[in-house]
């Protein structure tokens, strides 16, 4: 394994060899002899894992030095680090973002992103087997749990009488002796409350008619059910070292009351609860004053006990006794050894015990609930998915292709639907006693498969009804050892927003760098009277306002991610990918030495490589022209290029119309990974949407005196849904009246007046944009000073969650202006 992880806690410098020699990052240049050297710093990001192809990936993380050298500049430096292979896939699943780090074996490599990031010239690459990184986790901080408790107020000694309201006291009795002098101070321990000292009995010493404390070890437990009158009922069945077994039954009004146990194994500990024969067995029924505490029943697990309770006494003789428990039980095996089934381990027709997360949750009807869940791991067989109204579906009704071949169906039925309703989308679940059902015959309302076929043989799962073997439904605390393993595996999974890329339903729309809710197409006659911003907001939606407003704050600030791309054909929108890992895809591309056969139309070629990557050797890209573009002399209107890095083809960009980067695949040339441009024309990139292309390389159709080939041309020909570059910006308007935040975005063009495109290309373009910004919201200006704009808005609705909707506002055919009379003072947008 290249990567190594360290004990909680432990410097990094305590596991690297000490022949490694550590170089600040400041002095990281191509320059630097990287043999025997290592890099330290915390993780301050980290990027999703891409995959190119079995068994290869690739990563981008930043790490920052925390303790610089003397003489260095007071803002920490920030380094760009580039993982490969099996080391990407390793970083990826057991780093996170505030780890310290100390990398060793990289190359250094010019970082693409520097005039975007500003953090560093270089850039750190770590591929092959001298690669390796070792990891160490900051110690968690005190838990204010385990602070004492402040005194309570009931037992301090009441506060002395006022002398002035009490009566004079009587006059001495002649025939009383003298009282003799004594202190009138109390001793210290009846001054305090005492603690109350509990007696526990052993199981096998419990008597029938009596009343005790005591501890147990859970061998079979069920969740709380409503009885037949208005409390729940739980019932369990505890050992200890006796090996005697007793079951206990608990009925209690409100469900926190119950027992928080989780699984066989935990350790529970009873107070007042009354030991009766029944069915001719010992039975503990819980009685007035009744209490109880679980443990997890694991060797060095947490020994915070899971209670409702405010006040409870856990003393040092109470841990020792949890202690003793969770040693014993380890010696009786009663531990399961898989407390709970994975989604990658579920098999058709089994029971198991599943630890997820709710995604979504809808009613089928007053006995069926369904529930969308996920826990990380990609099931062996294809999920069926429930399909419902959207009106229905508390949660997100919808979510990436990739994300929905994660998420399981789950129905519960009968008496699990009243639990399901206090259920909310987020809360970590554990389900008991779970059944996969394979086949879709017997499912409720409409259903399909994440995939092909009517959903014969694919898995959806029943939460059936009853309490039988256990079974129903527990929302686990977010601090218990079984959540946070969970959020471990689910943080391996790689981000929506860079892998496939989340489709944008109403309960995503109004974050800030989602999709705007869509709005209908309007038009102004720009006759309409100004309103302030209070009386917009009491107005009906569906209309057009004129508003006269200052620009209070926008969003992002770095205005390079308000640039986007748009897919208008399945309506989803992505970041422009980071130029380091595109870099990374290409220098991944031009490593795979798999042999290809070329296409008969292609005539290829060679062009020598720059040969400047301290990471790869000097290569010669091939190139493969077009028959029928020679045949009308036009050789380089189209350009497919093999084995190049990105610095090679923007060179090369500079002299051909149009370049189409090309791997080997199979044996066969195609493209690379859409999270790449899939076409250069000069400075301008193009993209194709993952989800909606059919790639195939193929020769352009062309006559003599054909039109010049652009990039909608080289789309459709390669199968290629082309992304548009689009701009999103959240502003923040005020007026005297009030506030109002507002989405520009489909007329973003036409307010700053350049096109998307161009900005993606051209640095004119963005500086157009940036001093527009600056001169409408000036950096640390007060209000007196921010142009008053005059804007159309148009107000509409849409739905954000399932069942809600909310009221949007869009900028839309207003321009930014520059009067003469202004001209020095900045812009005035108006509508």
């Amino acid at each position: 394994m290249p990567q190594r992880v360290m004990l909680e806690g432990a410097g990094p410098g305590a596991q690297v060899p000490a022949h490694l020699t550590r170089v600040p990052i400041s002095l990281i240049s191509t320059d630097t002899d990287c043999s025997d050297k290592t890099v330290k710093g915390k993780v301050v990001h980290k990027g999703p894992l891409v995959s190119l192809a079995s068994d290869k990936f690739i990563l981008k993380t930043v790490i920052e030095e925390e303790d610089s050298p003397p003489k260095a500049s007071s803002r920490n430096p920030s380094i760009n680090v580039v993982l490969f292979g099996a080391l990407a896939e390793d970083f990826s699943r057991a780093v996170n973002r505030g780890d310290l780090v100390v990398a060793s074996g990289f190359a250094v490599g010019r970082s693409p992103t520097f005039n975007k990031d500003k953090l560093h010239r270089f850039n750190l690459q770590l591929s092959g087997d001298d690669a390796c990184v070792y990891v160490s986790r900051p110690p968690p901080p005190p838990d204010p749990r385990s602070m004492p408790p402040p005194p309570d107020p009931r037992s301090l000694p009441p506060p002395p009488p006022d002398p002035r309201s009490m009566p004079p006291p009587p006059p001495p009795d002649p025939r009383s002796p003298p009282a003799s002098k004594r202190s009138s101070a109390l001793p210290a321990e009846v001054s305090r409350a005492k603690t109350r000292k509990y007696t526990y009995s052993r199981l096998d010493k419990v008597k029938a008619g009596s009343v005790v404390n005591t501890y147990g070890v859970v061998v079979f437990f069920k969740q709380p059910f409503k009885s037949r009158g208005t409390d729940f009922c739980s019932t369990l069945k505890i050992t200890d070292q006796s090996n005697q077994k007793i079951g206990c039954t608990v009925f209690c009004e409100k469900l926190e009351d119950h027992p928080k146990v989780f699984q066989i194994g935990d350790i529970v500990r009873l107070h007042r609860v009354k030991a009766q024969f029944f069915n001719d067995s010992m039975t503990l029924i819980n009685t007035f004053g009744f209490s109880v505490l679980a443990f997890d029943g694991a060797e060095g697990g947490s020994m915070e006990p899971r209670t409702s309770s405010r006040s409870f006494h856990l003393d040092q003789e109470d841990r020792r006794t949890v202690e003793e428990l969770r040693s014993w039980t380890c010696s009786q095996a009663l531990l399961p050894p898989v407390p709970t089934t994975p989604l990658s381990a579920a098999q058709p027709k089994a029971y198991f015990d599943l630890t997820c997360q709710l995604l979504a949750k809808a009613p089928i009807d007053s006995t069926c609930t369904l529930l969308r869940v996920w826990d990380g791991t990609r099931c062996a067989h294809t999920l069926l998915k429930v399909m419902v109204e959207r009106s229905i579906m508390e949660g997100p009704s919808s979510f990436s292709q990739a994300r929905e071949s994660l998420i399981a169906s789950v129905l519960v039925y009968d008496n699990h639907v009243e639990s399901a309703v206090q259920l909310k989308p987020g809360d970590f679940l554990r389900i008991y006693n779970l059944r996969a059902i394979p086949g879709s015959s017997k499912v409720r309302g409409r259903s399909r498969s994440e995939g092909e076929g009517e959903g014969v043989g694919h898995l959806l799962f029943h939460l059936h009804g009853g309490t039988a073997y256990g079974r129903g439904i527990r929302v686990l605390p977010e601090n218990s050892q079984d959540v946070q393993e969970l959020k471990r595996v689910m943080e391996a999974v790689p981000e929506e927003a860079e892998d496939d890329f989340s489709e944008l339903n109403d309960s995503l729309l109004v974050e800030v760098w989602s999709t705007p809710p869509q709005s209908p197409e309007r038009s102004c006659g720009h006759d309409t009277q100004p309103v302030t911003l209070s009386e917009l907001k009491r107005s009906d939606p569906g209309r057009v306002h004129h508003v006269r407003v200052q620009l209070r704050s926008y969003e992002p600030r770095r205005l390079h991610q308000a640039l986007k791309l748009y897919c208008s054909k399945c309506t989803t929108m992505q970041d422009v990918p980071d130029d380091e890992l595109v870099a990374g895809l290409f220098s991944e591309a031009s490593q795979d030495s798999e042999p290809c056969i070329f296409p008969p139309w292609a005539l290829s070629g060679r062009v020598d490589g720059s040969g400047n990557s301290p990471t790869f050797p000097k290569r010669s890209p091939s190139v493969h022209l077009s028959t029928k573009l020679m045949f009308v002399n036009k050789p380089r209107e189209l350009l497919f290029l093999m084995g190049s890095t990105l610095e090679d083809t923007c060179r090369l960009a500079a002299s051909y119309q149009n370049i189409v980067p090309v791997m080997s695949s199979g044996g066969h040339m195609t493209l690379l990974d859409l999270s790449a441009p899939f076409l250069f024309r000069g400075r301008k990139r193009y993209y194709g949407c993952k989800r909606c292309s059919e790639v195939a390389v193929r020769e352009p159709s062309c006559a003599e005196g054909f039109e010049l080939i652009d990039e909608k041309i080289v789309a459709e020909t390669l199968g290629v849904e082309l992304l548009q570059f689009v701009l999103l910006m959240k502003l923040e308007l005020q007026d005297a009246t009030d506030t109002l935040d507002v989405f520009l975005w489909r007329d973003a063009e036409a307010f700053f007046g350049v096109s998307a495109e161009d900005v993606a290309a051209n640095q004119e373009a963005q500086n157009r944009i940036q001093q527009t910004m600056d001169s409408l919201c000036p950096a640390g200006g007060s209000a007196g000073e921010r142009p008053w704009m005059d804007l159309c808005l148009t107000a509409y609705r849409a739905e954000v969650e399932a069942g809600r909707n909310q009221t949007c506002y869009q900028i839309f055919q207003s321009t930014v202006t520059r009067p003469a009379s202004t001209a020095s003072d900045g812009s005035t947008p108006t509508g």
